[in-house]
Protein backbone atom coordinates (compact mmCIF):
# COMPACT_ATOMS: atom_id res chain seq x y z
CA UNK A 1 0.00 0.00 0.00
CA UNK A 2 0.75 3.64 -0.46
CA UNK A 3 -0.75 5.64 2.70
CA UNK A 4 -0.31 9.32 3.03
CA UNK A 5 -2.35 11.63 4.83
CA UNK A 6 -4.09 15.08 3.39
CA UNK A 7 -5.78 18.10 4.43
CA UNK A 8 -4.64 21.27 5.69
CA UNK A 9 -1.83 21.80 8.19
CA UNK A 10 -2.78 20.33 11.20
CA UNK A 11 -5.80 19.41 10.31
CA UNK A 12 -4.46 16.05 7.72
CA UNK A 13 -6.68 12.84 7.74
CA UNK A 14 -5.50 9.37 6.49
CA UNK A 15 -5.88 7.73 3.40
CA UNK A 16 -3.92 6.00 0.22
CA UNK A 17 -3.04 6.21 -3.16
CA UNK A 18 -5.03 3.33 -5.19
CA UNK A 19 -4.19 1.57 -8.29
CA UNK A 20 -5.57 4.19 -10.53
CA UNK A 21 -3.45 6.97 -8.93
CA UNK A 22 -6.60 8.10 -7.17
CA UNK A 23 -6.26 9.13 -3.69
CA UNK A 24 -8.77 7.59 -1.31
CA UNK A 25 -10.29 8.51 2.38
CA UNK A 26 -9.44 5.87 4.99
CA UNK A 27 -10.96 8.37 8.01
CA UNK A 28 -13.54 6.33 8.11
CA UNK A 29 -11.47 3.73 9.30
CA UNK A 30 -8.49 5.08 11.71
CA UNK A 31 -8.28 8.43 12.80
CA UNK A 32 -4.51 9.00 11.66
CA UNK A 33 -1.54 7.40 10.32
CA UNK A 34 0.72 7.07 13.65
CA UNK A 35 2.31 4.76 15.78
CA UNK A 36 -0.65 3.28 17.26
CA UNK A 37 -1.99 2.17 13.90
CA UNK A 38 0.90 1.64 11.88
CA UNK A 39 1.71 -2.65 13.30
CA UNK A 40 1.59 -4.97 10.75
CA UNK A 41 -1.96 -5.82 12.24
CA UNK A 42 -3.55 -2.58 11.56
CA UNK A 43 -2.05 -2.49 8.18
CA UNK A 44 -3.17 -5.86 6.92
CA UNK A 45 -6.52 -4.92 7.93
CA UNK A 46 -5.88 -1.82 5.81
CA UNK A 47 -4.88 -4.37 2.52
CA UNK A 48 -8.05 -5.88 2.79
CA UNK A 49 -10.24 -2.76 2.37
CA UNK A 50 -12.31 -2.65 -1.06
CA UNK A 51 -10.55 0.18 -2.40
CA UNK A 52 -13.19 1.29 -5.21
CA UNK A 53 -15.52 2.12 -2.18
CA UNK A 54 -13.43 4.12 -0.04
CA UNK A 55 -14.65 8.37 -1.14
CA UNK A 56 -12.56 10.04 -3.66
CA UNK A 57 -9.77 12.72 -2.70
CA UNK A 58 -9.55 15.83 -5.02
CA UNK A 59 -6.52 15.65 -6.74
CA UNK A 60 -4.98 19.05 -5.91
CA UNK A 61 -5.50 18.38 -2.14
CA UNK A 62 -2.62 18.70 0.10
CA UNK A 63 -0.36 16.41 1.01
CA UNK A 64 0.76 16.58 4.60
CA UNK A 65 4.02 14.41 5.95
CA UNK A 66 2.96 10.48 5.66
CA UNK A 67 3.21 9.95 9.38
CA UNK A 68 1.66 11.65 12.34
CA UNK A 69 3.07 12.19 16.00
CA UNK A 70 6.35 11.06 15.38
CA UNK A 71 8.12 10.58 18.68
CA UNK A 72 11.77 10.45 17.09
CA UNK A 73 13.33 11.71 14.31
CA UNK A 74 16.64 10.03 14.06
CA UNK A 75 19.23 10.31 11.55
CA UNK A 76 22.64 8.79 10.44
CA UNK A 77 25.13 10.88 8.59
CA UNK A 78 27.82 9.80 6.18
CA UNK A 79 26.01 6.71 5.47
CA UNK A 80 26.93 6.77 1.98
CA UNK A 81 30.18 5.45 1.17
CA UNK A 82 30.17 8.13 -1.87
CA UNK A 83 28.74 10.67 0.04
CA UNK A 84 31.40 10.55 2.87
CA UNK A 85 34.26 10.64 0.29
CA UNK A 86 32.85 14.03 -1.33
CA UNK A 87 32.84 15.80 2.25
CA UNK A 88 36.47 14.49 2.50
CA UNK A 89 35.23 12.43 5.61
CA UNK A 90 36.05 9.01 6.37
CA UNK A 91 33.50 6.31 6.46
CA UNK A 92 32.29 6.44 10.35
CA UNK A 93 33.75 3.23 12.52
CA UNK A 94 29.97 3.10 13.39
CA UNK A 95 27.32 4.93 12.25
CA UNK A 96 26.96 8.88 13.20
CA UNK A 97 23.61 9.87 14.65
CA UNK A 98 22.05 12.66 15.38
CA UNK A 99 18.29 14.03 15.17
CA UNK A 100 16.11 16.29 13.67
CA UNK A 101 13.70 18.12 15.76
CA UNK A 102 10.01 16.69 15.15
CA UNK A 103 8.91 20.64 14.51
CA UNK A 104 11.14 20.41 11.01
CA UNK A 105 8.54 17.72 9.58
CA UNK A 106 6.21 19.42 7.44
CA UNK A 107 4.23 17.86 4.14
CA UNK A 108 6.43 16.51 0.58
CA UNK A 109 5.40 19.75 -1.01
CA UNK A 110 5.31 22.46 1.49
CA UNK A 111 7.84 25.16 1.37
CA UNK A 112 10.78 24.72 2.95
CA UNK A 113 11.93 27.95 4.58
CA UNK A 114 15.34 29.19 4.85
CA UNK A 115 16.46 30.62 8.26
CA UNK A 116 17.21 33.66 9.22
CA UNK A 117 21.18 34.32 8.67
CA UNK A 118 21.83 31.50 6.94
CA UNK A 119 24.20 31.56 4.35
CA UNK A 120 24.77 27.31 3.57
CA UNK A 121 21.09 25.92 3.41
CA UNK A 122 21.59 22.66 1.26
CA UNK A 123 19.85 19.55 0.54
CA UNK A 124 20.00 15.48 0.70
CA UNK A 125 17.43 12.85 -0.86
CA UNK A 126 17.16 10.65 1.96
CA UNK A 127 15.59 7.43 2.30
CA UNK A 128 12.93 7.04 5.57
CA UNK A 129 12.46 3.86 7.73
CA UNK A 130 9.21 4.39 9.73
CA UNK A 131 9.04 2.06 12.88
CA UNK A 132 5.90 0.08 13.65
CA UNK A 133 6.57 -2.24 16.01
CA UNK A 134 8.37 -0.87 18.71
CA UNK A 135 11.33 -2.75 20.75
CA UNK A 136 14.73 -2.13 22.39
CA UNK A 137 17.62 -4.72 21.62
CA UNK A 138 16.26 -5.72 18.39
CA UNK A 139 18.11 -8.54 16.69
CA UNK A 140 19.71 -7.89 13.62
CA UNK A 141 17.95 -10.72 12.10
CA UNK A 142 14.69 -9.85 13.20
CA UNK A 143 14.86 -5.87 12.45
CA UNK A 144 12.63 -6.15 9.19
CA UNK A 145 9.82 -6.80 11.55
CA UNK A 146 9.70 -3.81 13.05
CA UNK A 147 9.49 -1.82 9.77
CA UNK A 148 6.12 -0.37 8.66
CA UNK A 149 7.10 0.98 5.73
CA UNK A 150 9.38 3.23 3.58
CA UNK A 151 9.41 6.97 2.63
CA UNK A 152 11.16 10.10 1.05
CA UNK A 153 12.58 12.67 3.10
CA UNK A 154 14.48 16.03 2.17
CA UNK A 155 16.93 16.44 5.12
CA UNK A 156 17.78 20.03 4.73
CA UNK A 157 20.83 20.95 6.32
CA UNK A 158 22.52 24.72 7.52
CA UNK A 159 25.89 23.69 7.24
CA UNK A 160 27.15 26.44 9.36
CA UNK A 161 24.93 26.23 11.68
CA UNK A 162 25.88 22.15 11.51
CA UNK A 163 29.59 22.58 11.03
CA UNK A 164 30.76 26.13 12.59
CA UNK A 165 28.56 26.92 15.12
CA UNK A 166 30.27 24.39 17.76
CA UNK A 167 28.87 21.55 19.64
CA UNK A 168 26.41 19.06 17.89
CA UNK A 169 24.80 18.73 14.17
CA UNK A 170 21.43 19.26 15.55
CA UNK A 171 21.65 22.83 15.43
CA UNK A 172 21.96 22.75 11.69
CA UNK A 173 19.79 19.90 10.98
CA UNK A 174 16.14 20.93 12.81
CA UNK A 175 14.92 24.31 11.29
CA UNK A 176 11.42 24.91 10.76
CA UNK A 177 10.70 22.84 7.67
CA UNK A 178 14.17 21.12 7.31
CA UNK A 179 12.41 17.65 7.35
CA UNK A 180 9.59 16.98 4.11
CA UNK A 181 7.86 13.65 4.97
CA UNK A 182 5.90 11.72 2.27
CA UNK A 183 4.22 11.96 -0.32
CA UNK A 184 3.39 8.32 0.93
CA UNK A 185 4.65 5.74 3.57
CA UNK A 186 4.99 2.48 1.45
CA UNK A 187 4.46 -0.88 3.04
CA UNK A 188 7.65 -3.48 2.91
CA UNK A 189 5.22 -5.88 0.64
CA UNK A 190 5.64 -3.16 -2.36
CA UNK A 191 9.54 -3.11 -1.90
CA UNK A 192 11.42 -5.92 -3.01
CA UNK A 193 14.89 -4.55 -1.53
CA UNK A 194 15.49 -1.37 0.10
CA UNK A 195 18.91 -1.22 -0.92
CA UNK A 196 18.03 -1.42 -3.94
CA UNK A 197 16.44 1.70 -5.17
CA UNK A 198 17.45 5.08 -7.18
CA UNK A 199 17.45 8.66 -5.76
CA UNK A 200 17.66 11.33 -7.07
CA UNK A 201 17.17 15.53 -6.23
CA UNK A 202 17.38 18.56 -8.95
CA UNK A 203 17.25 21.88 -7.98
CA UNK A 204 15.51 24.75 -10.48
CA UNK A 205 16.06 21.07 -13.06
CA UNK A 206 19.47 20.70 -12.56
CA UNK A 207 20.03 17.04 -11.62
CA UNK A 208 23.21 17.28 -8.52
CA UNK A 209 22.01 14.00 -6.91
CA UNK A 210 21.72 10.72 -8.67
CA UNK A 211 22.51 8.03 -6.38
CA UNK A 212 21.30 4.82 -5.11
CA UNK A 213 20.56 3.27 -1.56
CA UNK A 214 22.99 0.09 -2.60
CA UNK A 215 26.46 2.75 -1.55
CA UNK A 216 24.64 2.24 1.62
CA UNK A 217 27.56 1.75 4.39
CA UNK A 218 25.16 0.18 7.60
CA UNK A 219 22.00 -1.20 6.14
CA UNK A 220 18.74 -1.40 7.36
CA UNK A 221 18.48 -4.25 9.88
CA UNK A 222 21.72 -2.69 10.95
CA UNK A 223 20.76 0.68 11.63
CA UNK A 224 17.71 -0.78 13.70
CA UNK A 225 19.58 -2.95 15.81
CA UNK A 226 22.07 -0.66 17.05
CA UNK A 227 20.06 2.53 17.27
CA UNK A 228 17.88 -0.10 19.86
CA UNK A 229 20.48 -0.47 21.80
CA UNK A 230 20.80 3.04 22.94
CA UNK A 231 16.96 4.00 23.40
CA UNK A 232 13.59 1.84 22.91
CA UNK A 233 12.56 2.79 19.31
CA UNK A 234 8.59 3.24 19.40
CA UNK A 235 5.70 2.36 16.60
CA UNK A 236 5.55 5.99 14.69
CA UNK A 237 9.82 6.73 14.89
CA UNK A 238 11.57 7.96 11.67
CA UNK A 239 14.85 7.20 10.55
CA UNK A 240 16.38 8.99 7.72
CA UNK A 241 19.49 6.75 7.01
CA UNK A 242 21.77 9.11 5.15
CA UNK A 243 22.37 10.40 1.13
CA UNK A 244 24.24 9.68 -1.55
CA UNK A 245 26.69 12.42 -3.36
CA UNK A 246 25.54 15.79 -4.75
CA UNK A 247 24.89 17.87 -1.62
CA UNK A 248 25.25 21.54 -2.50
CA UNK A 249 28.28 21.18 0.02
CA UNK A 250 30.11 18.83 -1.97
CA UNK A 251 30.05 20.68 -5.66
CA UNK A 252 33.53 22.81 -6.55
CA UNK A 253 32.81 25.30 -5.19
CA UNK A 254 30.64 24.75 -3.16
CA UNK A 255 26.03 25.77 -3.95
CA UNK A 256 23.66 26.46 -1.61
CA UNK A 257 19.93 27.37 -1.92
CA UNK A 258 18.64 30.73 -2.59
CA UNK A 259 14.57 32.14 -2.02
CA UNK A 260 12.66 31.80 -4.98
CA UNK A 261 14.85 28.07 -6.35
CA UNK A 262 12.71 24.65 -6.38
CA UNK A 263 13.96 21.33 -5.90
CA UNK A 264 12.11 18.17 -6.51
CA UNK A 265 13.52 14.80 -5.52
CA UNK A 266 12.36 11.22 -5.82
CA UNK A 267 13.39 7.58 -4.56
CA UNK A 268 12.26 4.73 -6.88
CA UNK A 269 8.65 3.52 -5.94
CA UNK A 270 8.37 5.68 -2.92
CA UNK A 271 7.18 8.69 -5.04
CA UNK A 272 8.45 12.58 -5.45
CA UNK A 273 8.80 15.81 -4.16
CA UNK A 274 8.79 19.47 -4.47
CA UNK A 275 9.54 22.01 -3.03
CA UNK A 276 9.64 25.98 -3.22
CA UNK A 277 12.59 27.55 -1.53
CA UNK A 278 11.65 30.79 0.76
CA UNK A 279 13.02 32.94 3.38
CA UNK A 280 12.07 33.62 6.85
CA UNK A 281 10.38 36.84 6.88
CA UNK A 282 9.49 38.68 10.26
CA UNK A 283 6.04 38.31 11.38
Amino acid sequence: MKLLRFGPPGHEKPGLLDTQGVIRDLSAHLPDLDGPHLSRDHLSVLAELDTDKLPEVPKDTRLGPCVSGVGKFLCIGLNYSDHAAETGAQVPPEPVVFNKWTSAICGPDDNVIIPRDSQKTDWEVELGVVIGEGGKYIAEADAMKHVAGYCVINDVSEREFQLERSGTWDKGKGCDTFGPMGPWLVTPDEVADPHELDMWLEVDGKRYQDGSTRTMVYQIPFLISYLSRFMSLQPGDVISTGTPPGVGMGQKPSVYLRPGQRMRLGIEGLGEQNQQVVADEPS
